[in-house]
């Protein structure tokens, strides 16, 4: 295949996958254990296709070279550090993971904001594509503070100008959290004390936003007097009436936050593990809300392609996909890195959900 057509197709791929008219929905949240294990937590929405998103191992001393505009000719990257990754559309294009330092590294859908500075040729050696980022970062580095040093020595670019932008949350073990968006072709880091992600708009309106819902509290609401009527609660749960219930990602934003601040804190790593993947339930998106009235849906069983947690204070990332609800692990404490060869998986062995049937005697 010349290098013209595959260019073609990639960026026919990259368009399809982060252009605004389909919704491209990411939720993420962060979870302490009360034996002091942090976990980050996410899922990954598209309702157009399936993502033939992957499992990727990459060992330390693994070296790629970035995409550009004109073809794979960006800079090229060793691994330092061997990480787990989950990838989407292309093996390269690795959407979250987790070193074995520690450092954890995730891209969200970010269309209509943010702005890439344009790509140079002559700056080809130091420029790597968005869907690479998190690969290249998880390669080389263990804190926030090496993140950020790094991001501002090199040029973040799109490998087509018709898709749209990404930013990125990063979180270390020491549980600093951080937000990476692209504003006028510069990297700006907003630090995430709350920990918690979703998409369009910006981070900054995001917080400002969560004002709006200063009224609303765990638990229920007391009986009110309203002249000589009596309004009591319907049922438990009614200090979050009003609470925004729909699939937009300021109304995820909101939810997201509340509902994990809300959460009881687990014993251990593993009950925090669980109680992510529960609480991100909540986020789950049906297809037939992304369509209008007449349009046929592609033949997936949810836009929730999948959902991952990481115990980045153990070194492990859990995953389960639309298909299967099952919930798999991958231990970065069991895998040597000098010695694991490159591999890249498929999340699902097979796309349809297992059933265990109970005999009745």
């Amino acid at each position: 295949m010349s290098r013209k057509i595959f260019i073609s197709l990639l960026s026919l791929v990259l368009v399809s996958i982060i252009s605004p008219p389909m919704v491209n929905a990411c939720t993420g949240i962060t979870l302490r254990a009360k034996d002091g294990s942090y976990v980050v937590a996410r899922t990954i929405e598209w309702g157009g296709s399936n993502l033939d998103s992957r499992y990727v191992v990459v060992p330390r001393g693994y070296t790629e070279r970035s995409y550009t505009p004109g073809g794979k000719e960006g800079m090229s990257f060793t691994t330092r550090y061997g990480y787990v990754g989950m990838s989407v559309e292309q093996p390269e294009f690795v959407v979250e993971g987790l070193n074995e330092a520690g450092l954890s590294a995730g891209l969200f859908y970010f269309p209509g904001y943010g702005i890439y500075e344009d790509f140079d040729e002559a700056k080809k050696e130091q420029s790597i594509s968005d869907f690479q980022l998190v690969p290249w970062l998880l390669g080389s580095c263990k804190t926030i503070e090496e993140v950020k040093k790094a991001v501002h020595q090199i040029h973040i670019v799109s490998i087509d100008s018709r898709a749209s932008t990404v930013h990125w949350r990063f979180a270390d073990l020491s549980g600093r959290q951080v937000v990476l968006e692209i504003k006028d072709g510069k990297p700006v880091f907003y630090e995430n004390e709350l920990g918690v992600l979703t998409n369009s708009p910006g981070f900054e309106w995001q917080m400002t936003n969560l004002n709006n819902y200063v009224n609303l509290y765990p638990g229920t609401a007391s009986s009110q007097q309203l002249d000589s009527v009596v309004l009591s609660s319907f049922g438990a749960g009614s200090g979050f009436l009003g609470i925004p219930g729909d699939v937009t990602p300021p109304s995820r934003f909101v939810r997201a936050a509340f509902y994990q601040a809300t959460a009881t804190p687990k014993p251990t790593s593993l009950e925090t593990v669980l109680q992510g993947f529960q609480l991100l339930n909540s986020f789950d998106i049906p297809i037939g809300i992304e369509f209008a009235r007449g349009q046929i849906p592609p033949d997936i069983p949810s836009a929730t392609q999948w959902t991952s947690v990481t115990d980045i204070t153990h070194g492990a990332i859990y995953y389960r996909t639309m298909y299967n609800s099952e919930i798999r692990c991958i231990n970065l404490q069991d895998i040597n890195f000098s010695e694991v060869s490159y591999r890249a998986e498929p999340l699902d062995r097979e796309q349809r959900q297992p059933i265990v049937y109970i005999e009745i005697e």
